[in-house]
């Protein structure tokens, strides 16, 4: 059983490797790592356009299209869970009342929420942060910022910190 496990991974990433497969699998990857699973897809991006330098444009757009897609999803994540907490509250109102009224919200909270109610849609040119970014993204959907507004600006921080970190990687390893 485990012997096939393995040669079904070593499979799949046999095809990711082939060049044809490249950008479709890196679109895979970073939409999977803007998700709240834990996931880099930087390494792909500089693996790839190691392999095909002339594909770094086309890799950065592909990448960047990925995850801010995956940004989007996790928006929506935000948002569904902000829904299912109201129709809760709409049938349990006592209860609501009394997890309200014992739950501590901490200083840094209140402090968060309204930085993200002050600063908008822009906040999230900061979804590329790791450890932040995917958060923020479902956050902006619990806050019920507009979509669109959102999603432009995931998708200019996430594109800047592409061209930084691979045009970074190249310089710092240059070809070899």
């Amino acid at each position: 059983m485990e012997e096939s496990l393995m040669s079904s991974i070593n499979w799949l990433l046999q095809l990711l490797a082939l060049p044809n497969v490249g950008l479709s699998a890196i679109f895979i990857i970073s939409l999977i790592s803007a998700t709240l699973l834990p996931l880099g897809s930087e390494p792909a991006v500089f693996g790839y356009v190691k392999l095909a330098p002339d594909m770094f444009w086309p890799a950065i757009l592909v990448a960047t299209a990925g995850n801010t897609i995956g940004g989007a999803i996790s928006y929506a994540m935000g948002l569904g869970a902000w829904r299912a907490a109201e129709k809760w509250k709409e049938k349990h109102p006592h209860k609501a009342d009394e997890a309200k009224s014992t739950a501590t919200e901490s200083r840094w909270h209140k402090h968060a929420h309204e930085w993200l109610h002050r600063l908008g849609p822009p906040a999230l040119l900061l979804s590329w942060l790791p450890g932040v970014g995917d958060p923020l993204c479902a956050v902006a959907g619990w806050l019920r910022l507009a979509f669109w507004p959102c999603v432009v600006y995931m998708a200019i921080g996430k594109f800047l910190r592409y061209v930084a970190m691979t045009g970074g990687l190249l310089w710092l390893f240059p070809q070899g």
